[in-house]
């Protein structure tokens, strides 16, 4: 890591969290050299990074979705960004997903989850170090593909589901059985049928579980 010149801003402190240790130990390689960032400690779970977050205070946490056993890198996002894990600057750092994985699905729960920023680790190096600062700043960075996957969803026209079938879509995603959710909404459960094939008419999905994954991904539950 370059030292900031005398007068000059702080470097970015970073977290890295990652559940393979070569990867981390590249990583780590990688940012030593990188200008203006410092790396003040890594973790390989879930669980580790809140931990470390909250003694340490990085501005950025550099994150994977997958980690093995324990929580995921989503849920360890939104525990950092919600304040659930507060650092002991009583802010919550920006965190900047690195991953391999593309789909909609990921990015859509990473971005919930309050990800300021989603790459990939295909990325060039100066567009990792590109992405950390302008975090650290909590402007959104994206990878190419991403930022192309992001906007084709928001050009997608949403399906034009009924007022009663977004109900009874609020009603599955919480688990809810076709009987549970005709007594919930007051209705026979032949109508609940009903309505479910036209949902995934709609969706383009065959089953209860895909309805629900096409629908937190467009952003039809309330």
């Amino acid at each position: 890591m370059t030292e900031p010149a005398a007068g000059g801003p702080a470097p970015v402190r970073i977290l890295v969290c990652d559940d393979h240790v070569v990867v981390r130990a590249g990583l780590l390689a990688l940012l030593d050299s990188a200008p203006g960032i410092e790396v003040v400690g890594e973790a390989g779970t879930g669980e580790e990074a809140l931990a470390l977050a909250a003694r340490l205070a990085p501005d950025v946490v550099l994150m994977d979705l997958q980690l093995g056993a324990g929580i995921d890198g989503v849920e360890t996002t939104r525990r950092l960004t919600t304040g659930t894990a507060t650092t002991g600057t009583g802010r919550a750092p920006h965190v900047l997903v690195l991953t391999t994985y593309d789909t909609d699905a990921d990015i859509t729960r990473a971005i919930e989850a309050g990800a300021t920023g989603y790459l990939l680790k295909a990325e060039r190096p100066e567009e990792l170090f590109a992405a950390i600062h302008a975090a650290a700043q909590g402007r959104t960075a994206l990878s190419g593909p991403v930022a192309g996957r992001v906007m084709a969803n928001l050009r997608k026209p949403r399906p034009a589901l009924t007022d009663r079938e977004r109900d009874i879509l609020a009603q599955l995603a919480t688990g809810l059985g076709n009987r549970e959710i005709a007594r919930a909404l007051f209705i026979s459960e032949a109508t609940v049928k009903t309505h479910l094939r036209r949902i995934y008419d709609k969706l383009g999905v065959d089953t209860r579980a895909g309805a629900v994954a096409v629908a937190k991904e467009q952003r039809l539950l309330p």
